[in-house]
């Protein structure tokens, strides 16, 4: 028995058109409201009704609705959850037909459940005369995502249509984004072919190849929009004007998962792979880089899953304050599902997995200048990208330091931001250390000093889950943001003690509707750091501390 004629026994519907109402024990599907009458005809004839079966129990109307969306418009809705099963009615027999086709190929996914997609025995789905608010789409995010899926669908038509190649930028980028958490959520969509990031206008950008035009418009309807972290990283997804990706190098900006055995770009790095010898994804780039020693399509491979990720404006990967899960669905928690992306690859954007050791935490800092560095003037400087737990400054080797952030994700920021930037005239490097933590002096040891615990600090600037001061982290400019400043406090008096902390002053503005803040200007970006250091909680009154930060403005 087909199971679409299964549905109809269980349901006590029959052939000749009477009403089919799902099980009376389950409310969520507004039992009198979700009557319809079906027309029978021939089994396996093709129809614009498809049968969805396997369907998880907790799946909503607006998932069921995008699986269908990139093959078409959708113009009705039937989620039977006491049996698992669902209709989806497309808007003419062609759409259903590409979409059945489809996904006989490539296993559709809801929730990490495989589903059984096929035509139905019926040709349409009838709304009960008594009840013709049936297929109303009552449920407000089946209605939302509907609409906001349609909207693209008809915005396509206007813009030259989809391409396989996606160009994704990344706003509002709070946390570090890699090439490898790209893949990691676009391949929940369908198996990605090759991927190029870079910056542009200082924005965080890629370039992501889908083996398919309906893939790739399956990725954009599911995921534009969308957040990779809490409130933040949010996915904008356009087609791009190119067809195919030319990824010359496997390395951290580009990747080609179709050839492993491409170089990293790295000539000291390609040589001990070459001398190290080996085939396939072993002799790879990628997999020494990050630890593989199975095939990528056994480590990334997903299969398609086109509306896991489906109601809008959720955070693909949620973060709390002491560390980020990748999820499939955000809301519930559920993790990816056919993903297991490295250690290393998580880790460089500070996510954390179950059961896996903590990422390190621990800066290295070298190259300092001897004579100026002191703990505070690092825990300031470092504090810019995230909360300094502890710093400790070699005591054999003084122009060497050590930084622990209280999460990964912050030594990444740090790198990236003051790595190689020059600061008391002398250009500091900033990598990760091999080091877990800072250890502390044993008591009664001397240490002149050099070892310092924060943990403790009133001046960490994101302590609180979620802080607004994520949101203003930019790097090293010769331009300064200030804060805190008493209304008593006059422009002179703020450059006066700038100019005496030994840096020059080139201008200085309030901001207009509020004078508790100014933009003020130095000569070089070099001045900024260390007018940062030395001013940053500078007492203006008895009960205000300046705060200062890097400005992404200029005066």
């Amino acid at each position: 028995m087909r199971g679409s004629d299964e549905l109809l026994a269980q349901t006590g519907a029959v052939s000749n058109g009477s009403v089919m109402s799902p099980a009376p024990n389950h409310a969520d599907n507004n039992n009198d409201a979700k009557k319809v009458k079906l027309d029978t005809k021939n089994p396996g004839a093709p129809s614009r009704v498809i049968h969805i079966r396997n369907i998880p129990n907790e799946v909503t109307e607006a998932e069921i609705v995008h699986l269908g969306i990139p093959f078409g418009k959708v113009t009705n809705v039937l989620v039977l959850k006491g049996k698992n099963q669902a209709f989806l009615e497309m808007s003419d027999e062609v759409c259903a037909t590409t979409m059945v086709n489809y996904f006989t190929n490539c296993t559709a996914q809801l929730r990490g459940r495989a589903v059984y997609v096929q035509f139905s025995n019926h040709k349409e789905l009838k709304t009960d005369q008594t009840h013709s608010n049936a297929f109303s789409f009552q449920n407000p995010s089946a209605q939302a995502a509907l609409q906001a899926a349609q909207a693209l669908v008809n915005q396509t038509d206007t813009q030259g249509g989809p391409n396989t190649v996606l160009r994704v930028i990344v706003e509002h980028m709070i946390y570090p984004v890699t090439l490898d958490v790209l893949y990691q959520i676009f391949s929940r969509v369908g198996k990605v072919l090759k991927i190029v990031t870079f910056t542009k206008n200082n924005t965080f950008q890629a370039l992501i190849q889908y083996p398919d035009v309906v893939t790739a418009q399956a990725a954009k309807m599911t995921l534009d929009g969308q957040n990779i972290y809490n409130a933040c990283c949010t996915l904008r997804i356009e087609y791009s004007k190119l067809n195919n990706l030319n990824v010359k190098y496997n390395n951290d900006k580009s990747r080609d998962y179709t050839n492993p055995n491409l170089p990293t770009g790295d000539p000291a790095l390609d040589s001990a792979l070459a001398i190290g010898g080996g085939h396939g994804v072993l002799a790879s780039p990628f997999a020494a880089m990050h630890g593989l020693s199975a095939p990528l399509t056994a480590a990334y491979g997903s299969p398609m899953g086109v509306s896991s990720l489906s109601a809008p404006n959720l955070n693909l990967l949620t973060r709390t304050h002491e560390n980020a899960t990748p999820t499939g669905m955000p809301f519930t928690g559920m993790p990816l599902a056919g993903v297991t992306p490295t250690a290393a690859a998580l880790g460089a954007a500070g996510i954390r997995l179950p059961g896996q050791p903590s990422p390190n935490c621990v800066l290295l800092v070298s190259n300092l200048n001897e004579e100026m560095v002191t703990p505070d003037a690092l825990f300031t400087l470092f504090g810019v990208y995230g909360d300094v737990q502890r710093v400790k400054i070699l005591f054999n080797k003084k122009d060497n330091a050590l930084v622990q952030m209280s999460e990964p994700h912050q030594t990444q920021l740090a790198i990236s931001h003051l790595d190689k930037m020059k600061t008391w005239g002398k250009q500091i490097r900033v990598t990760l250390s091999k080091h877990q933590t800072v250890q502390l002096p044993k008591e009664g040891q001397p240490d002149a000093g050099l070892t310092k615990d924060y943990s403790n600090s009133p001046l960490h600037r994101f302590k609180k889950p979620g802080s607004k001061n994520y949101q203003n982290i930019y790097p090293p400019s010769a331009t300064l943001h200030l804060s805190n400043i008493p209304p008593t406090c006059e422009e002179d008096q703020i450059k006066d003690a700038f100019t005496n902390a030994g840096v020059q002053v080139k201008g200085f503005k309030f901001f207009p509707k509020d004078r508790k803040m100014a933009l003020i200007q130095l000569g070089t970006i070099e001045e900024a750091i260390t007018a940062l250091i030395k001013m940053h909680n500078y007492q203006l009154s008895d009960s205000s501390h300046l705060r200062v930060s890097f400005s992404k403005s200029t005066i």
